[in-house]
């Protein structure tokens, strides 16, 4: 499966922006999705995760209540919404995908999108 991510851009604190993951090759029903981001001189951390097989989401406790993520079977698309955005949320968003089940840790996804820059100005 080929992932491409976008919907990154620069925002003010406190704005919204929405992130897309758009799957080709296949379609995502045997797939988890997770969102994952790095920031300069950062390791990559998890941030969200859907799996489209049985339904459960996941969110870092450092976006819950301010982002979700939600999928559309019809266009093969991950989307996360990110609300209340703060300067230390700055990071290049990466969409994965996994056919082994999600989790917090990157390794359990195989297929990688190129990644979104998302920048949060205070």
């Amino acid at each position: 499966v080929q992932l491409q991510a976008c919907g990154g851009g620069l925002v003010q604190a406190g704005g919204s922006l929405r992130l897309s993951c758009v799957a080709s090759g296949r379609t995502y029903s045997n797939y988890d999705v997770g969102w994952f981001r790095q920031a300069p001189r950062k390791e990559r951390e998890f941030v969200a995760a859907i799996s489209w097989r049985g339904g459960s989401t996941g969110l870092s406790d450092s976006v819950k209540g301010r982002f979700t993520i939600s999928g559309d079977k019809a266009k093969n698309t991950v989307y996360l919404q990110m609300n209340t955005l703060k300067p230390e949320d700055t990071a290049v968003y990466y969409c994965a995908a996994s056919t082994t089940g999600w989790g917090t840790d990157s390794g359990l996804f195989a297929y990688w999108g190129q990644g979104t820059q998302v920048t949060v100005s205070s």
